[in-house]
């Protein structure tokens, strides 16, 4: 299943006024999964296309087919 893992600025500027918010989401068709840390167990690419942006407004991203793993859970 291929995700799309992305950085989301908006809760880095509220953690910087004192929010406590998961800066990463991994997005896939069924899910989005939020969180702090993901590890990438295979191949991947990172995209950038400014003029061509994920529907959450993000311009650059990470794609991959493999298993990650977000805070220690393991994800297909």
């Amino acid at each position: 299943m291929l995700k799309r893992i992305h950085v989301n600025q908006h809760n880095i500027r509220a953690n910087a006024k004192g929010a406590n918010l998961p800066v990463i989401t991994v997005k896939t068709s069924k899910k989005n999964i939020k969180c702090n840390i993901v590890e990438i167990h295979g191949p991947s690419t990172v995209k950038y296309q400014p003029d061509k942006p994920l529907s959450c407004g993000a311009k650059v991203w990470i794609e991959t087919k493999a298993e990650v793993t977000t805070d220690g859970i393991t994800w297909e």
